[in-house]
Parts: C-alpha cells; structure tokens; sequence
C-alpha cells in the first residue's frame, strides 16, 4: 500500500492569552501560519496541508487564507480538536498525519525524513521528536491511530490536548521517539507563541534568521538564543522542562 502522509493543521482565533495566535506576523506581512505552511512546504515527505478549522465566524478567515494558499480544509467541532485532525487526514486522503500546533512557527525539519523512514520500516503507529527546545518538536501518527485514541479517549483526551490518550496509555500504541543530537535537547528553552512575550521572541528570531526563512534549524535557533538572555528571561516563567513523551521507552538518536 501506498502511504500517505498529510499535514493536518488545526486553525481557531480563540485565545484568552494571545487572540489569534495562528495569524500573529512573525515578520513583516508573514503570519505564523504563513511561516508553518512555508515550513512543511519544504518537506517532500509531507504530501499535502489540510488547514482543521475550528467552527464560528470568527474562524472563517482560515477558510480564506487556505484557498489563497491552494490547500484544503475542514470546517469541525471546536473542541474536539482530535476529530478535526482526523477529518483532515480523511480530506487529504492521508494514511498518517503530521502534526505540529499552528502557535510553533518553526520544527525540526532536518528530522522529517528520518522520523517518517522510522516510522514506515518499524511499522509505527507513532513517530514523535522529544526534548527539542518546546515548540520545535512534531508528531506523525498512522490515521488509525488517531482514530483509535479518538474513540477510546475523553473529551479532554480530545481537546488540543490530542496527544494525551497515546502519551498515558503507551502500551496500545507502537510508538517511537526520536531524539536529537545531545546539543540540542534543551528543555530549557521554549520557541512557540502562546503569551504576548512568545511573540517578542520568535519576532526576534524571524529578523535575525530571515535570508534563511522559512527553514530556519534549529541548531540556529539554539545558537542564537544562547547569545540572548534577554529573550531566555523574558520567556522563562513559561518554560516547562518536562520532556512531552517521556514516558515512551522506544528512545533513539538521530544519526548525525
């Protein structure tokens, strides 16, 4: 069988801490929506974006900007952010999902190819990173497993946080975690825009890296804010060391 895999990104305004998130511009005129779609673009892996709108009036914008860009979407329930990620693997005719949050404006795209060729020839259910600066990780899962998680799980099992099923019940998932060179496992740092602070950063980020936009590394990313202690401390009090998938036993490096 042929596989599929589709990036599934799923899109709302809402957001008592930082309204619009998605659409906040990291640099002049690119939104961080702009910059994630550029991103996945330069992978050849990914066959295709589905955008995973959330319902309301408020969210019809997404709809829009994924016709500008020539990609799907879905329209689905707002809190039940899973079925929307799943819908849109159906949509895109996928057989297994990439997911990243669309409040992350950079991954490890240098790791793509590797986690899908795991994840293939080891019949995962579940390829992951961990321990990458947060906000740098991704996730691929085999659509089934969504599915699964879906069913099984709770409502807050289903909600954005999508991921918790498989992370508390490991022992019905094949999965695996794919670590990054020992340089660049730094839970210490936090690369994604949830506050009003986040947005400083990764702005700061975008101006110092924008000839290497979208595909900034995250090497570069980590070299960058080495040198910065102003921007470590203006996002250290949201800074959460814990890896995400630490209790996946299935650890490897990734060759260097």
């Amino acid at each position: 069988m042929t596989r599929r895999l589709i990036a599934a990104l799923a899109c709302r305004n809402e957001g008592s801490r930082l309204f619009g998130k998605p659409l906040q511009q990291v640099s002049n005129g690119v939104t961080i929506l702009d910059q994630i779609i550029a991103g996945i673009r330069t992978c050849p892996e990914i066959d295709a974006i589905v955008l995973g709108v959330s319902e309301g009036t408020v969210n019809e914008v997404f709809a829009g900007i994924a016709r500008a860009q020539g990609i799907g979407h879905i329209v689905g329930d707002s809190r039940d952010v899973l079925a929307r990620l799943i819908q849109c693997g159906r949509a895109g005719g996928a057989t297994d999902v990439f997911r990243v949050t669309t409040e992350c404006p950079w991954f490890a795209y240098d790791l793509v190819s590797e986690a899908w060729r795991r994840h293939l020839a080891n019949g995962n259910d579940i390829t992951v990173t961990d321990e990458l600066p947060e906000g740098l990780n991704f996730e691929i899962y085999t659509l089934e497993a969504l599915e699964r998680a879906h069913v099984r799980g709770t409502d807050r099992d289903r909600s954005e946080f999508c991921s918790n099923y498989p992370r508390t019940h490991p022992e019905e998932f094949k999965a695996e975690v794919l670590l990054p060179a020992k340089g660049l496992r730094r839970l210490d740092l936090r690369i994604t825009v949830d506050q009003p602070q986040d947005l400083i950063l990764s702005r700061a980020i975008a101006a110092e890296f924008s000839h290497q936009m979208p595909r900034v590394m995250p090497h570069r990313i980590v070299e960058f804010l080495d040198q910065r202690l102003d921007l470590r401390t203006l996002v250290q009090p949201f800074v959460d060391p814990k890896p995400v998938w630490g209790m996946i036993e299935n650890r490897s490096e990734a060759p260097q």
